[in-house]
């Protein structure tokens, strides 16, 4: 989407844009690699905004063999760090970073953290974030999870460059 009027910047990405992202692109935004990176797809990122990203949760996680046996259920921590993945990405796009070995952002906290419904295999966790603040390098997030059209999880969030700690 751009605004009318807007000058078109081919090759740049500019705030009133909206982009997609396959996992290709999305290994070169998160240092994350197997088993947990947490973010297959960007189905939309506004750059300073907002972001909807796609984890396709399948049987095959490590985890769904001990959590739980005969019940397997994604655990709400790691639906929050696909969460705070989400938001790296948004926060990385946003500042222009290519994360390296010397650039990363750090999950600096949580508050309001809800989990309302059971994640399990087959389900496709929808991400979403919203930047409520970017001060100083510190980003504030608002954070929502979904299966098709419910809510499953929620949290307020902040992340911090590594220079920050």
């Amino acid at each position: 989407m751009r605004s009318a009027g807007a000058p078109v910047l081919h090759g740049v990405l500019t705030m009133t844009e909206t982009t997609q992202m396959d996992i290709l692109a999305i290994l070169k935004q998160l240092p994350h690699r197997y088993p947990f990176l947490l973010v297959d797809r960007v189905l939309e990122l506004h750059p300073g905004e907002s972001i909807r990203a796609l984890k396709n949760v399948t049987f095959n996680e490590p985890f769904f063999s001990g959590h739980f046996p005969g019940r397997p259920v994604m655990p709400g921590v790691l639906i929050v760090e696909a969460l705070a993945q989400a938001a790296g990405i948004l926060a990385f796009v946003t500042g222009r970073v290519i994360p390296d070995e010397n650039t990363k952002f750090y999950f600096a906290g949580i508050d309001k953290a809800r989990f309302r419904k059971p994640v399990m295999p087959g389900d496709q966790l929808i991400l979403t974030a919203r930047v409520e603040r970017a001060l100083k390098g510190i980003w504030r997030f608002s954070a929502t999870a979904y299966v098709g059209t419910d809510e499953v999880a929620s949290a307020e969030m902040m992340l911090v460059p590594e220079a920050s700690r």
